[in-house]
């Protein structure tokens, strides 16, 4: 063989190992696929941003508020002589300059509203983790309603080969005389159910994999040559006893939000220390007197200058009780909140327990199933035998062998229903696989 051929070979088993990959589709591929496409988690990450861009830190809040004034104003008629403080009667022209510097050295509020920014940012973060984990769990019952569609359609086709294949051997026996036509008919009429069953089967395969890809946002993809893979490590994961549950966590933000949202309404009656620099200069014109002897613009700037450095100490001392009620109804929603946690963690719980409940019944009846599957391959064998020998009509056993088919999908039906409990279990109480 030439190196051509040899790079024709290995070309083609890498296009077949990739197409085969692509599509193949396994549960973390199905969820990591539409954790990307949605956009309600796009718009949720979007909420963080903004979040986060909108957080003031304490020491952000105590920086001063500097702000630069200028005005220009003309006075006609009897005024103020701004170089005398007399009363004139005449026009003058004013410009007057302010620059003001204001921070508050000792502010309860900022720590609250510091504190609240941050509180705020994880709310964002645990509310885009309460949408992911009700999405997973929306994509964990879509990926396994296809899995039990993909897994009957395999059993029935099985089925349909063995009814294909019974109703030759018993047309070719009416044919040379030794079956009764009747048998033709029960063979036609059985093979025609076959069929009716495994066409609405591969209707409602079709159906489950085009709702699957729709929830991922997927529309590029033929979901006709999409398999889905029925066993998953995953499942077999171990991990820590804590419980993290995106629900729970948001309410317990909402209700730590909650209480500095006291805090915040206990600041307003605190006092508040402020340091303050105040600078101003002005310029004046007597526009009547154009010749008059008055100084430059830049001098009169120089000369009219004043500072002012201070501080200021306010106390609230009555505000009409209003800050107290605002306390009170504040106090009213931290015991809400506090509620909700609660309320939270008990739904949890009952559903975890009714899930692991399921679990211990289909764990009990995958036992049975598998006795069940034993005897119907026994009996399979034997009637197997006696059809060969003809000492069975096909009719017989070809409800034989749908009976081991069918026990053969019920063990791995509940095979599939146990793993896909163990992983709503851990989407549940942990929030991955």
């Amino acid at each position: 063989m030439n190196k051509n051929s040899i790079f024709t070979v290995v070309f083609f088993l890498i296009f077949a190992l990739g197409s085969a990959q692509e599509n193949s589709w396994t549960l973390t591929k199905c969820m990591e696929t539409a954790l990307q496409n949605n956009i309600e988690i796009k718009i949720r990450q979007l909420e963080i941003k903004k979040t986060e861009k909108s957080q003031n830190s304490v020491l952000n809040r105590m920086l001063p508020t500097i702000n630069l004034y200028g005005e220009q104003g003309y006075n006609f008629g009897s005024t103020i002589d701004p170089s005398t403080n007399g009363r004139v009667s005449s026009n003058i022209q004013n410009d007057n300059f302010y620059l003001n510097a204001r921070t508050n050295m000792i502010d309860f509020s900022a720590f609250a509203n510091a504190q609240k920014d941050k509180i705020n940012i994880e709310q964002a973060k645990a509310e885009k983790e309460v949408v992911e984990n009700e999405y997973k769990l929306q994509i964990l019952e879509s990926y396994y309603q296809v899995l039990y569609a993909q897994e009957l359609l395999k059993i029935q086709k099985e089925q349909l080969k063995q009814a294909s294949f019974n109703l030759d051997r018993v047309t070719k026996e009416v044919t040379i005389g030794n079956k009764p036509q009747s048998d033709l008919y029960d063979m036609q009429l059985s093979f025609s159910e076959e069929e009716n069953r495994n066409l609405e089967t591969e209707h409602l395969y079709a159906i489950k994999k085009i709702q699957l890809f729709q929830l991922m946002n997927i529309v590029d993809v033929v979901t006709d040559e999409i398999v889905l893979e029925p066993y998953l490590n995953e499942a077999d994961k171990d991990f820590d006893n804590e419980l993290y549950n995106p629900k729970i966590k948001l309410a317990e933000l909402n209700y730590q939000n909650s209480l500095q949202l006291i805090r915040l309404e206990r600041a307003v009656n605190y006092p508040i220390l402020s340091a303050y620099y105040g600078y101003s200069t002005f310029y004046y014109k007597n526009i009547k007197q154009a010749n008059a002897n008055t100084d430059s613009f830049f001098n009169q700037l120089e000369d009219n200058k004043s500072q002012q450095v201070g501080m200021q100490l306010s106390v609230p001392i009555f505000n009409g009780f209003r800050n107290n009620k605002k306390i009170s109804a504040s106090k009213i929603v931290g015991d809400k909140a506090k509620l909700v946690v609660e309320q939270e963690k008990q739904l949890l719980d009952k559903q975890v327990v009714l899930e692991e409940q399921n679990k211990r019944n289909y764990s009990q009846l995958q036992h049975k199933l598998m006795e069940k599957q034993k005897f119907a391959k026994a009996s399979l064998a034997t009637t197997e035998a006696k059809f060969i020998n003809g000492k069975v009509e096909a009719i017989l056993y070809s409800s034989v062998k749908n009976q081991s088919l069918s026990a053969d999908f019920e063990v791995l039906k509940n095979n599939l229903q146990l793993q896909y409990i163990d992983l709503k279990i851990n989407l549940l109480k942990k929030n991955q696989l």
